[in-house]
């Protein structure tokens, strides 16, 4: 999906041509700058979302239905997005009417990478803490037998 996102077809040209004229019906009274920098927005919002996306993914591959949670899966997951992010502007580099090579947009996708790791961490932190008071509860419940 990455790669496809990524072609001719995707460029800020072509998507501005549906998303401004949306926006504009949304929002009338905004002015065309607006309009562009919202659009701008919303595109980069499409770079978080889809690293943030893979990142799980490679997790969940890494995993390979283990309950376990392990550091170095977290971090060969945000080394992964990076070289996606880095393969993916080199391959934007080389396709007609768009840039390539962007620093930021690979600091943004390997941050929303990491941030995808953040939070998959705290969903397994906040499990253990579940299973804890479940225990616990568990326990009280057969000292009160």
């Amino acid at each position: 999906m990455i790669f496809v996102l990524s072609t001719s077809a995707f460029r800020a040209e072509e998507t501005s041509r549906i998303v401004v004229p949306v926006l504009h019906w949304m929002f009338p009274h905004a002015s065309r700058e607006t309009l562009l920098a919202v659009h701008h927005f919303l595109r980069k919002c499409g770079h978080f979302t889809e690293y943030f996306v893979l990142s799980l993914l490679i997790l969940h591959g890494l995993r390979a239905g283990r309950r376990e949670a392990h550091f170095t899966w977290a971090l060969a997951a945000i080394a992964f997005v990076a070289g996606y992010a880095v393969l993916d502007e080199f391959h934007q580099s080389l396709v007609p009417g768009r840039g390539g090579l962007e620093l930021s947009d690979v600091l943004l996708d390997t941050a929303s990478g990491a941030a995808a790791q953040g939070v998959a961490a705290l969903v397994v932190l906040w499990a253990r803490v579940l299973e804890r008071q479940r225990a616990k509860k568990l326990e009280a419940r057969v000292a009160q037998k």
